[in-house]
């Protein structure tokens, strides 16, 4: 996916293509795990669309739910989906920041190279 190290570096406008396709991919990974939070509070904890929102977004971005569940299944499914909105929180903010470490890890080994 990326040049190996005896690469010559890649051209900027590759590069911020490069970045804009990592961008959409952490972007699509939120919104299904934001659509699959929704679904979850509105299946098992029968809140409003607006609601099951609010909660699911809060706990994707790491703040925690706002109405607490109330039934058994809501509970299970509230706690199963805070450790995965943390596991998604890590991966989008890894896809975003791969490849701009790559570049700068990447420019640093060819300037001791000397190139």
């Amino acid at each position: 996916m990326y040049e190996s190290r005896h690469h010559r570096l890649l051209p900027f406008r590759a590069f911020l293509g490069r970045l804009a396709r990592h961008f959409f991919v952490a972007v699509g990974l939120v919104l299904l795990s934001l659509w699959v939070g929704m679904w979850g509070y509105m299946h098992f904890e029968s809140l409003l669309w607006r609601d099951a929102f609010l909660n699911a977004a809060m706990l994707l971005g790491g703040m925690g739910p706002v109405n607490a569940p109330v039934t058994d299944n809501g509970k299970i499914f509230a706690g199963i989906y805070a450790l995965y909105a943390g596991l998604v929180f890590l991966i989008a903010a890894g896809l975003l920041f791969a490849p701009v470490l790559h570049r700068l890890m990447h420019r640093f080994h060819l300037e001791d190279k000397g190139q």
